[in-house]
């Protein structure tokens, strides 16, 4: 039962679901990435981040000194069908956010992350 409870908790804000839906688009971003596409700070897109591995949603994985998030792939079957049903959210926000990503990893191309976003404190 505290499975469910946590994923759903996941799904219970905005950002998070945001987050999701970047995620399913990009595979695998890291922290400076969300930032930008969100047009949100650090440290509000790394709690969201943190929440949604408590909710097993999604994983990190450290490459050099980058963490880099996906979604999680060995979740349970509820996890699963909750991801689904946000692929499937149509949403002005969530275009917005998705074309700012694309924007960024387009003009990064090859290279990793950077610690530089361009987005100040909010």
């Amino acid at each position: 039962m505290e499975d469910y409870l946590k994923a759903l908790k996941g799904l219970s804000e905005k950002t998070r679901i945001r987050i999701l839906a970047l995620l399913h688009q990009a595979r695998e971003i890291c922290v400076s990435d969300i930032v930008d596409a969100l047009q949100e700070n650090q440290y509000k897109v790394s709690r969201h981040l943190k929440v949604l591995q408590e909710a097993k949603l999604v994983i990190s994985i450290r490459k050099g000194r980058w963490i880099y998030y996906q979604l999680n792939q060995n979740q349970f079957h509820f996890n699963d069908t909750l991801l689904n049903a946000v692929k499937h959210i149509s949403s002005r926000v969530i275009s917005e956010d998705l074309q700012r990503l694309q924007q960024k990893l387009s003009s990064r191309g090859t290279k990793q992350c950077s610690a530089d976003s361009g987005i100040s404190n909010k």
